[in-house]
């Protein structure tokens, strides 16, 4: 007959490991809930419309991001509302870029919306802007960083823009972004 001496301790330790093992287990499940409880509450919050300025200047032309994607020229001093885009990144404090298929697109904050105290709106919201259609040049981009609302990179990012939106209302929404924008 044969001993089975070495085993006597492995069903002691099993035993704690199985434990153990439950324990992992419901902590990760707790963990869980609460990221789905966070997901949830972010849900709710995106759902809701809030107004940053409700100002929409009358007589704006509907312009969708393909419109003016690739060439804003013909745009050039109108006043246009774009349709929802989502926000891709903050310029300094004029304005942020709007994430549209072919690239970012510069939409600067007019000095009524930043006398009204109006936040830069933070980065992944979708937004619908109004404003007018203007050609960038470096002068433009100089006066905002001696005004203090570019640095001297964030100058060159605004500068790198050919056509930019001069925003006379800017509105959150909770509409998907139109088009390929921010997908």
């Amino acid at each position: 007959m044969t001993e089975k001496v070495s085993r006597r301790g492995a069903v002691e330790m099993g035993t704690v490991l199985m434990i153990a093992a439950f324990a992992v287990i419901a902590g990760f499940i707790y963990w869980l809930n609460g990221q789905a409880a966070e997901q949830r509450a972010l849900d709710i919050v995106e759902d809701t419309t809030t107004t940053v300025v409700d100002t929409t200047p009358s007589g704006a032309t509907p312009v969708g991001a393909a419109d003016i994607m690739m060439d804003a020229s013909p745009y050039e001093g109108q006043l246009i509302r774009l349709e929802p885009q989502m926000v891709s990144s903050l310029v300094g404090q004029q304005g942020f870029t709007l994430d549209l298929p072919a690239g970012p697109f510069l939409v600067s904050l007019s000095d009524e919306l930043r006398a009204q105290n109006l936040e830069i709106v933070p980065q992944r919201t979708v937004v619908r802007v109004t404003g007018r259609i203007t050609a960038m040049s470096p002068e433009i981009a100089a006066g905002w960083q001696a005004a203090g609302r570019l640095t001297e990179g964030e100058r060159m990012v605004a500068e790198f823009a050919v056509h930019f939106l001069a925003a006379e209302a800017v509105e959150i929404s909770t509409a998907a972004p139109a088009g390929n924008g921010g997908a």
